[in-house]
């Protein structure tokens, strides 16, 4: 037995497994090694995957895109046609929007917007989160800006770029402005997700009562609600079995609706291929005047699913996406309208089941069945893309906790959320049996992708400044065509709110005002935590004891804040006459990217003194990662403390939380600058140890000589750690209530006292979030006024 009372096994076991830890400290090398392979054989996709991967974009991307056919002209033509040459300028309005929103906007400019290959409203808030500081919770930190996946660009001073930038930051009201646009776009995503299987279904299943003429309305709507109900009561299965249907069943569809369209302009009318001239849409308007003015919402949902092509765009290369669309979506879009349309020439009395009457008898009930299954596959698309976007608005703070299932070890992406689906079932229940016709589901499907675009069209102005640095010329011709079009779509469905465009407004207004809500009660949270956060001096002045009993075990405390000590743990010590012997402050933090790397995961800092053994550890997360139900959590986090620990010995002076410390006594803005180009540690070979709000890049052979070379206090130090650690953790969580001050006003209290009061009761708590097990958990209670 030596001097620090350990004996020789001890200390050969120690040994041990420092040697264990530095063969591991090989396999970042290689997998880093692997890593930049595998990057540049994906630079090198074939031209065969390429075509592959198009082809299963199908099944997942256009199947809203592809039912549209089947309702398009009864919408647009609900009291009949009158002149058989509105048929035909109703088919340019059509063509011409197919060219001008999917084709050009979304395909060839708004695809090319992506974050890293994430789609959709939060992806595109996230990515100007990144590159202006608009975030209203501010929790941003310059550590953050150091990770591989927080990519930005450099913005010089003096150009529009940086004008813009200080135009948002410099007031609350924009940034506010900007997250409330960016939350009536995703509500509206939400209710399209519910209207689409709606009217999908019902539209495919309409066909069943052509063939049989005595059937009753009741008796379709009632099987297109069986397939609705049985349709979300399998998605806890997932898609991942049935999934590699998906794009066989759609791509069998456009090939039927583009080859019958040929057909039915061979042999009903030729002529209307003059619909290519947009002559004809001037004078539908001239001679329809606001008749066919208004029938712009029904020709309004022949673009109905383009916004979820956009947030689906994470499942394929956007150059798939892209083949996809220009070779086999965007044809048989235009063969199956100017076959439905020359048909509708010669037989002007079936504009309400135009579709099927103008299949031939012969392939009748085949094309029945594929439109049904297309119509499924379109259901799906919308309502996975629903999951996704919950996802997203949960981890930016604007959605209550909500639990979320993995139901695919191949795919992340592929989620359910079990408490989102059944409402999403009961409300599209309600919308088809309340309905009962394709027309006022479709006046409101109409309302809901028109406001959606308008919000993109406005997201896509400060992505193009920002983000890309385009030209302010080029930025309002893009302006200027995509307001013209959406504008006029959006000016026609207003005037169809009475006739069932109230429904996708209530249900966007109800997400709208949970989805702030809870954003609020959150920022406002954050407020009260920063504002009474302890300071370091109140730390110090307990000495290393904290003023109480220090028993064995390590004590998580979680918390929100990434930087300092948060006001529960004042609120602990204060009523309890104990703390543990370790304390690790650990703060679950969401970052605007879209997924954070493993190796990049964990930021630990050291709290006071070495005597102290107060830690803060923040687990860094993106909008696509998940916080899983798994033990290696735990694991991970205490093997980052170890080698924090070990790493640590290798600088002159200990690390400090205060704001001012940094390596050697200052930050150089060298150092600085180094950061900011993006010099920043590399996600495999380096380690990442933070002092203050600096982060330093170590190399694998400094942290094996770290290992190598260890000092004997470091050993003592780890193997307490290691002893607390074996004697029990214990997680110590906030049970926090948040109330409103008497002097609050009105609106204020109806936010915080009631609606996030409310939503706190039924979603889920801190403990099942972070998968914490009972017998290892301590909730600590406080009221707190905002």
């Amino acid at each position: 037995m030596d001097s620090r009372g350990k004996s020789d096994d001890e200390e050969s076991g120690y040994r041990s497994k420092i040697w264990d830890l530095d063969q591991k400290l090989d396999q970042p090398m290689d997998a880093e090694a692997g890593s930049l392979k595998n990057k540049y054989e994906e630079k090198k996709i074939s031209t065969f995957l390429l075509l592959c991967l198009a082809f299963q974009s199908l099944g997942v991307v256009y199947g809203d895109l592809g039912t549209s056919p089947l309702y398009v002209f009864y919408n647009t033509f609900p009291d009949g046609i009158e002149d058989p040459e509105d048929v035909v300028g109703a088919l340019s309005l059509i063509i011409y929007s197919l060219t001008l929103i999917p084709l050009l906007k979304y395909i060839l400019i708004v695809c090319r917007a992506n974050d890293n290959g994430q789609g959709g409203t939060f992806a595109l808030y996230s990515l100007l989160c990144r590159h202006a500081k608009i975030k209203t919770i501010p929790n941003q930190d310059r550590t953050d800006e150091q990770l591989t996946t927080y990519s930005r660009s450099r913005i010089y001073e003096r150009s529009f770029a940086a004008k813009t930038k200080r135009w948002l930051e410099e007031c609350s009201f924009r940034k506010n402005a900007l997250l409330l646009l960016v939350l009536v776009g995703s509500s509206m995503v939400i209710g399209d997700g519910i209207l689409t299987p709606a009217i999908s279904v019902l539209s495919a299943v309409q066909g069943i009562k052509l063939d049989h003429p005595k059937m009753s309305s009741d008796v379709v709507v009632f099987v297109a609600v069986v397939i609705l109900v049985g349709l979300f009561c399998m998605q806890h299965h997932g898609i991942d079995r049935v999934g590699w249907l998906f794009a066989p069943v759609v791509f069998l569809w456009f090939l039927l609706i583009g080859g019958i369209g040929i057909f039915n302009i061979w042999k009903y009318d030729k002529g209307v291929l003059k619909a290519f001239s947009p002559v004809y849409i001037c004078r539908y308007f001239r001679s329809g005047g606001r008749d066919n003015w208004l029938s712009l919402g029904g020709i309004m949902l022949s673009i109905t699913g383009t916004e979820a092509l956009f947030a689906d765009l994470s499942h394929f290369p956007v150059l798939s996406i892209q083949i996809a669309f220009t070779a086999i979506v965007f044809p048989c879009l235009i063969f199956a309208y100017s076959g439905q349309a020359a048909y509708l020439l010669k037989n002007p009395n079936h504009v309400a089941d135009a579709f099927y009457r103008s299949i031939p008898d012969s392939i009748y009930w085949p094309v029945l069945i594929v439109a049904t299954a297309a119509a499924v596959v379109a259901s799906q698309a919308t309502i996975s893309a629903t999951f996704s976007l919950i996802k997203q608005a949960l981890a930016l703070d604007c959605f209550p906790r909500v639990k979320i299932v993995h139901t695919s070890e191949k795919f992340l992406s592929q989620i359910y959320i079990p408490d989102i689906n059944w409402i999403l079932m009961v409300l599209c229940v309600a919308v088809t049996a309340g309905f009962k016709n394709q027309s006022q589901i479709g006046n409101a499907s109409g309302t809901a992708v028109v406001i959606v675009m308008l919000v993109t069209t406005l997201l896509m102005i400060l992505i193009m400044l920002l983000v890309w640095r385009c030209h302010w010329i080029v930025v309002a011709i893009f302006t200027g065509l995509s307001l013209i079009v959406e504008g006029t779509y959006f000016s026609s469905v207003l005037c169809k709110v009475n006739q069932g465009g109230w429904v996708p407004l209530v249900i966007a207004a109800a997400f709208f005002v949970i989805m702030y809500a809870w954003h609020y009660g959150t920022m406002k949270r954050y407020e009260f935590e920063m504002h009474s956060k302890v300071s370091m001096a109140w730390i110090l002045g307990l000495g290393p004891s904290l003023g109480l009993v220090r028993v064995p075990g390590i004590g998580l405390v979680y918390t929100e804040l990434a930087r300092g000590v948060p006001h529960i743990f004042s609120h602990f010590i204060t009523n309890l006459p104990a703390i543990h012997s370790v304390v690790v402050f650990v703060c679950v933090k969401h970052l605007p990217v879209y997924t954070v790397p493993e190796e990049e995961r964990f930021l630990i800092k050291r709290i006071g003194p070495r005597n102290f053994r107060m830690f803060r550890c923040v687990a860094r997360y993106g909008y696509k990662d998940l916080h899983k139900k798994d033990e290696q959590f735990e694991k991970r986090l205490f093997d980052s403390l170890f080698m924090f620990v070990r790493l640590e010995s290798m600088m002159e002076d200990g690390c400090s939380d205060s704001d001012d410390y940094s390596l050697n006594g200052q930050q150089t803005e060298q150092s600085r600058d180094r950061n900011y180009n993006g010099n920043r540690a590399s996600s495999n070979t380096n380690a990442t140890i933070s002092s203050g709000d600096s982060i330093v890049p170590l190399d694998a052979n400094t942290i094996r000589s770290a290992i190598q070379v260890s000092s004997p206090s470091e050993v003592d130090e780890l193997e307490f750690l290691g002893n607390c650690r074996d004697t029990g953790v214990v997680h110590i969580l906030g049970n926090t209530v948040v109330t409103t001050s008497r002097e609050s006003k009105w609106y204020k209290k109806i936010a915080i006292d009631y609606i996030y009061a409310f939503l706190r009761k039924i979603c889920r708590g801190n403990s099942a979030v972070f998968n914490v097990p009972h017998e290892n958990l301590l909730n600590v209670g406080q009221i707190i006024r905002v």
